[in-house]
């Protein structure tokens, strides 16, 4: 039987800035390459935020400077309202995409090293690595090697050892990789499961489909540059264009006849499964929703109407699609 343990992550207190740590016009370059060019971003305190981009957009790049890993050629990072130091770092968790476990050290002395280095005692630190070791039912691992284990249970393990002192900011760069989808669907709860008690989330991630689970804001760099910020609900209805399904019963014709005058793009689908006809339309405006109900209500009987809410996949190639564009668009000029 499964023992649930209960962790209290320290809340951001009333007094702390409404944002957790505010990026400012942070720029960094390596040889021949600008990994960032005046990126700035802000993250809410007690939500899960999401870092987006293709591969070299400079994600982890951001990420080590929040850790305080690598120092920006420009801007600042503030943590809390004020200025990131190394003494803020107590307070951050991150779980690093090149994950750095030592092989040959058994799992519990290695994870008893981490906690002793992020300031936990020693009691203490093995009465919560116990908990979680049981939450995540891996207690048969304590004196296992790490090199016995595989890629997916080193990650869980770093899992814990990243959130085991309670730390008011968690930060993951790709943190499914490695999983199977019945572990990756564990780490997800357990990412809700600490939002709830109060910490603050940053991913960075490929996998779309988990920022629409779990994310409630994010930031798209491509190319270095932060080219899309907000929240993911309202972005989700900012691309739809407006276009809606409707499901009805009655004279196909008849429908088209009604909105054909007042919509673009009316596209007839199949028959749905409950025996309804189905179309697609644009607003030209988004005022004309009660309008356009109206005229199909005299025409036919409608069983539902629907914004059509594009993926994050969706957005995320189409912006990328249309920043690149633009930018060689420019670089031709």
């Amino acid at each position: 039987m499964r023992r649930r343990c209960d962790f209290r992550i320290y809340a951001a207190s009333k007094e702390y800035m409404e944002n957790i740590i505010t990026v400012e016009n942070v720029g960094k370059a390596f040889t021949n390459h600008v990994a960032l060019d005046n990126v700035s971003l802000e993250v809410p305190a007690g939500g899960v935020y999401g870092l987006l981009g293709p591969n070299g957009a400079g994600k982890t790049t951001l990420l080590r400077i929040i850790n305080h890993i690598t120092a920006p050629d420009t801007g600042r990072v503030l943590f809390e309202g004020h200025q990131l130091t190394a003494d803020d770092l107590v307070h951050i968790g991150y779980l690093p995409e090149e994950r750095g476990l030592y092989k040959k050290m058994k799992v519990g002395d290695q994870a008893m090293f981490f906690a002793r280095l992020k300031g936990m005692g020693r009691n203490e630190a093995r009465t919560a690595l116990k908990q979680w070791f049981e939450k995540l039912e891996i207690s048969t691992w304590w004196d296992k090697k790490v090199q016995e284990l595989s890629k997916g249970m080193a990650q869980k393990v770093q899992f814990i050892v990243t959130v085991l002192h309670r730390p008011r900011l968690l930060i993951f760069d790709e943190p499914f990789s490695g999983f199977d989808p019945i572990n990756a669907e564990v780490l997800k709860r357990e990412i809700l499961e600490l939002r709830d008690q109060g910490a603050t989330v940053i991913f960075s991630t490929h996998n779309m489909a988990s920022v629409e689970e779990l994310c409630d804001n994010i930031t798209l760099i491509n190319k270095s540059h932060n080219i899309l910020t907000g929240n993911v609900a309202e972005l989700r209805r900012r691309f739809s264009d407006n276009r809606y399904e409707v499901a009805f019963d009655g004279d196909a014709a008849a429908f088209r006849a009604a909105l054909a005058p007042m919509v673009d793009d009316l596209v007839p689908g199949a028959v749905n499964r409950d025996g309804a006809h189905t179309a697609t339309f644009a607003l030209r405006s988004p005022d004309d929703v009660r309008t356009v109900i109206g005229a199909a209500n005299s025409a036919v009987t409608i069983r539902s109407f629907n914004l059509l809410l594009p993926s994050m996949n969706d957005i995320f190639i189409r912006t990328v699609t249309e920043n690149d564009s633009t930018n060689n668009s420019s670089a031709q000029l």
